[in-house]
């Protein structure tokens, strides 16, 4: 007897339906066709054990089974359940009938119960959008999947549960999920709140910026200052996901695996740090087995990359591209995917390789050439896509000791929203566009236009710091953002004077305060002839 019925394939972040055919006929063997890895190979002994164990008997007849489209591998063990199903019904062990009405996915055990398995979110996108009246799969995936409406989800922990639901011998009990109730509820639920900094104004000022207008930033500091405290902060300022946004990441997790057994929709925008000792594959994604990497696993929200010369020069090149883009394309011999990485970027670094340049306190010990090999580790092109630098001085004790908390990050988020909103409104009819921070050069001309007396500002910048026309760019995105922050229509002289004097960030304004950014003040420190441009 020939049966058909369904699974699906994880490519990307996105599912492909795969249609499950088995046949049984008079013979001894076992055929399995249609582009299967090891892993699915693997599964025919897991199928007898799991059948014999829970009394059924593995059929003695020619079994062919093939996995359409024959030219998509399929990998992993989550083709297990189906293909036991399958094999059941084209023996007539079990009833057919209701097969094409279901999509089944599910890794077994060698008992008869199910395994977890990965990207069990697109799946069920994908059934839903094939016309399928539900889906079967383990129970620890069911909440994940009830996220999808429209759609039947049926979690179960052991295939005798699945034989009794498809012969009608048994009810089972859809999983249901109130997305929007769950998905609110956690929300502003975080673990670090910036009412528990002390003192750092004007650092929180750069962040309050930045998260306003989706812009990267680069702190740079001593040991200890607080750059990895503040980092940590940075998602509780930032505005909430919607629920496409939490979709779509909570997608990217669960190809990857990271999702925590009965989860559902990530209601908090993520925040990844990887090690520096991250490889470059780890990063962007791919291997043999395509993975979402670092950049993608922080889609929407943070990626933190703490002690930036750290990390591999090959492995930091590779984040120009998705900054700009927001977006990483893999290429190999085999396949080619793409994962979304619209990422804010948020890195660290020590000033100098002792890490006590500009100091309060303690002198700093390097010499001129270890610093310029420590600084040379951060390509120009890298640090041209980084919008915001900043400083960060210890804190002196007297803002340490004092026991009146500071402003919350509630606080702090309201006036980013506005901002956002302001932002949202403005980018309406423009596809592709959210933030200040994605502004073309056409956007620019358009919003990001200074008066007179802010053109001859931003030029007196220009000639005195040797700016590049990047930089240009990013001065008009920060001061478009900081006069959307205060409400105003326009962008005044003091808008650009606090965007081009990162160094600070203190919003102090004026042409005197227009200053190189902390790393061109390090760099200058070490080259006599360039005094004249390090006290501009």
């Amino acid at each position: 007897m020939l049966v058909k019925l369904f699974g699906a394939a994880v490519q990307g972040i996105d599912a492909t339906i795969v249609t499950i055919e088995v046949n049984c006929s008079r013979g001894i063997k076992f055929y399995l066709v249609g582009l299967p890895d090891s892993a699915v190979k693997e599964s025919h002994e897991r199928i007898v054990s799991a059948l014999q164990v829970n009394g059924y008997k593995f059929p003695t007849r020619q079994i062919v089974v093939n996995m359409a489209p024959a030219d998509i591998r399929k990998e992993g063990a989550s083709y297990d359940l189906p293909l036991a199903i399958g094999i059941l019904a084209a023996n007539e062990t079990i009833s057919a009938e209701h097969l094409a009405d279901y999509l089944i996915i599910g890794e077994l055990s060698l008992d008869g119960g199910l395994q977890p398995i990965k990207g069990a979110l697109p799946i069920a996108i994908a059934a839903r959008q094939q016309g399928f009246k539900g889906i079967i799969l383990p129970q620890q995936n069911a909440s994940e999947a009830a996220v999808v409406n429209n759609l039947d989800v049926y979690g179960v922990e052991n295939i005798t549960e699945v034989i009794n639901f498809l012969n009608g011998d048994c009810n089972l009990q859809p999983t249901i999920v109130h997305t929007r109730e769950e998905f609110y509820k956690h929300q502003s639920t975080f673990p670090f709140d910036f009412a528990e900094v002390k003192g750092q104004e004007n650092v929180k000022r750069a962040l309050e910026v930045a998260a306003a207008g989706g812009h990267n930033v680069l702190l740079i500091g001593a040991p200890g200052s607080g750059k990895s405290m503040m980092a940590k902060r940075l998602p509780s300022i930032l505005p909430p996901l919607s629920l496409g946004e939490s979709l779509e990441t909570t997608k990217i997790h669960s190809v990857a695996g990271k999702l925590k057994k009965g989860a559902s929709l990530i209601a908090t925008r993520p925040f990844r740090s990887p090690h520096h000792t991250i490889s470059q594959v780890a990063m962007v994604g791919g291997g043999a087995t395509p993975q979402p990497g670092e950049i993608s696993l922080a889609h929407n929200g943070v990626l933190f990359l703490d002690e930036l010369p750290e990390f591999s020069r090959s492995v930091l090149e590779v984040l120009r591209q998705p900054l700009e883009d927001h977006r990483i394309t893999i290429s190999r011999a085999k396949y080619t995917l793409e994962y979304p990485a619209n990422f804010q970027l948020i890195a660290s670094m020590n000033p100098c390789p002792c890490g006590y340049y500009n100091h309060p306190t303690r002198p700093c010990v390097c010499s001129p050439g270890q610093v310029q090999r420590y600084l040379n580790k951060i390509s120009g092109p890298l640090l041209d896509r980084i919008d915001i630098q900043v400083e960060i001085v210890p804190v002196p004790f007297e803002e340490i000791s004092k026991s009146t908390p500071g402003e919350s990050s509630a606080a702090i988020r309201q006036r980013v929203i506005r901002a956002r909103q302001i932002q949202a409104q403005r980018f309406a009819d423009q596809p592709g566009i959210y933030s200040n921070a994605q502004m073309t050069p056409g956007l620019l001309h358009r919003y990001a236009q200074p008066d007179a007396a802010g053109l001859e500002l931003l030029g007196n910048a220009m000639h005195r710091l040797n700016l590049s026309a990047r930089a240009y760019d990013r001065i008009l995105k920060v001061s478009r953002t900081i006069a959307d922050l205060e409400g105003s229509a326009a962008i005044r002289p003091e808008h650009l004077a606090e965007a081009s004097a990162p160094a600070t960030f203190t919003g102090k304004t004026g042409p005197d305060k227009v200053r190189p950014s902390p790393l061109k003040q390090i760099a200058n420190r070490y080259q006599p002839d360039s005094s004249v441009q390090a006290r501009g």
